[in-house]
């Protein structure tokens, strides 16, 4: 078996530009031409060996697909459309090359169904195994999403269901979980976590929708990614705007198999906390949600508004109770 260290690193360069359009690679950097009317919007993740993936629950593809995904879905939570990515590969010196390979062709399986590119990137050695991915788009300056921008009275769309990522995740690390559902329940939730979907598809729809309602106007809109928690995106959602909110916990879209196999508190847990199921969290006005969420479907939803004040409570109308809705619960690289 050949390894990296075996090829060198022009060697494995070599490879690698197979995986990128003709003539792209051999400069110092890329060049990306935008029309005067576009912003670059540039984004950075990085994946490391251990912290992010591993062997038990992602293959070198699913790495390389989660890796990809995850930066285009921050250019969709920003309304951008990708344009190309750079990849930054650090390597110990005996990982075998066709793990690489691997990686690489996860990373462009996925990069290829939305479109985009790899245009450049570096390699260094490295005692674990860690992924840097940048992600370059474009938007229209009247189309950017930011998080600033959510205001009193709009409603709370998220574009579908939460807590199936982190219920993938269980199951790949405690196959013991497993005997209540079936092979296809299983499938989709592991799905969920090996191959998930940046949802760049909401965008035009969302456009669409905006100009049927306000044809020459800007509306600002607010909105995230829920990579880290639904609870973190709409908690950071209202710090950043000045503003509150209530959302209904009866109303957030949960898997089916959930009803089954969890109980409520922890598929409320799942969804509020789990994090990486890389839907979009977007502030709207009422009129404008409604519409979204009745094209998307019904894993899309209404699941709360934006409110004055600062606090941001989490209630259920059949019970009766309300509270303020935690903060942190989530993924913490350095938990404190």
């Amino acid at each position: 078996m050949t390894t990296v260290k075996d090829i060198g690193e022009q060697g494995l360069l070599e490879k690698l530009q197979g995986f990128c359009p003709p003539g792209m690679i051999g400069d110092d950097a890329a060049v990306l031409f935008t029309s005067p009317e576009q912003f670059l919007v540039v984004t950075t993740d990085v994946l490391v060996d251990g912290v992010h993936f591993s062997d038990v629950t992602t293959s070198p593809e699913d790495a390389g697909w989660r890796a990809v995904a995850a930066n285009l879905s921050d250019l969709a939570a920003m309304g951008a459309i990708p344009m190309g990515i750079t990849i930054g590969l650090a390597l110990p010196a005996e990982v075998m090359v066709s793990w690489v390979e691997r990686l690489y062709q996860g990373i462009t399986d996925c990069l290829h169904k939305y479109n985009t590119v790899i245009v450049g990137g570096d390699i260094v050695r490295s005692p674990v195994t860690s992924l840097a991915i940048t992600a370059f788009g474009q938007v229209h300056p009247q189309r950017i999403i930011r998080r600033c921008a959510a205001q009193v009275g709009d409603a709370i769309v998220v574009t579908g269901v939460h807590g199936a990522s982190h219920a993938g995740l269980q199951l790949l690390l405690h196959p013991e979980l497993r005997h209540n559902l079936t092979d296809v329940e299983q499938r989709t939730l592991t799905t969920a976590h090996q191959r998930p979907q940046p949802r760049l598809d909401i965008l035009p729809i969302l456009w669409q929708i905006i100009a049927s309602y306000s044809p020459s106007s800007h509306l600002p809109i607010a909105g995230m990614d829920s990579s880290d928690g639904l609870a973190d995106a709409i908690l950071q959602i209202c710090r950043a705007s000045g503003v509150g909110a209530i959302i209904e916990s009866s109303q957030i879209p949960l898997p089916e198999s959930f009803q089954h196999w969890l109980t409520p508190e922890q598929a409320l847990e799942y969804a509020l906390y789990g994090g990486e199921d890389f839907q979009l969290v977007l502030c709207l006005p009422e009129v404008i949600a409604n519409q979204l969420v009745t094209t998307l479907g019904e894993s899309a939803a209404i699941v709360g508004t934006i409110t004055t004040g600062s606090q941001v409570f989490l209630q259920d109308k059949k019970q009766k109770k309300r509270e303020k809705l935690q903060i942190f619960r989530g993924f913490q690289h350095f938990p404190h």
